[in-house]
């Protein structure tokens, strides 16, 4: 089984193939309007455009969750395992990212950081 993506960029080349084909074949006494054409290719050109938002934003999450992963580094959680729900406490010892997720190192352990439940004041 074969998954592929679809893409504005690719979605814009196929559009363009099949333009150029139609228009290789199309009824001389009935040409197709420009318009619809264009509206089309204006469409793609907001599709792309979204798309690099939603890059953009994505990458923006990824250093903002980054960003409070390095401010738990010495700070008490309690967290859960994500393998269920039992909940565990430790010390932030370190931040990392690995395959665009932050992961918090607690002990031994390797703890995601939509796993934190609280922040714990430390003791005076």
């Amino acid at each position: 089984m074969t998954t592929s993506t679809f893409t504005a960029a690719s979605g814009r080349n196929e559009f363009l193939q099949l333009l150029v084909t139609q228009l290789q074949n199309q009824d001389p006494l009935e040409p197709v309007g420009q318009t619809e054409f264009l509206q089309q290719l204006a469409q793609f050109s907001t599709l792309e455009g979204i798309e690099r938002l939603n890059a953009s934003f994505a990458d923006l999450l990824r250093v903002h969750e980054l960003s409070e992963g390095l401010e738990l580094v010495g700070r008490r959680v309690r967290f859960t395992s994500g393998e269920g729900e039992f909940v565990q406490e430790g010390r932030v010892e370190e931040a990392t990212v690995q395959n665009g997720r932050v992961l918090l190192r607690i002990g031994d352990q390797e703890i995601a950081f939509e796993n934190v439940r609280s922040v714990l004041a430390d003791p005076v």
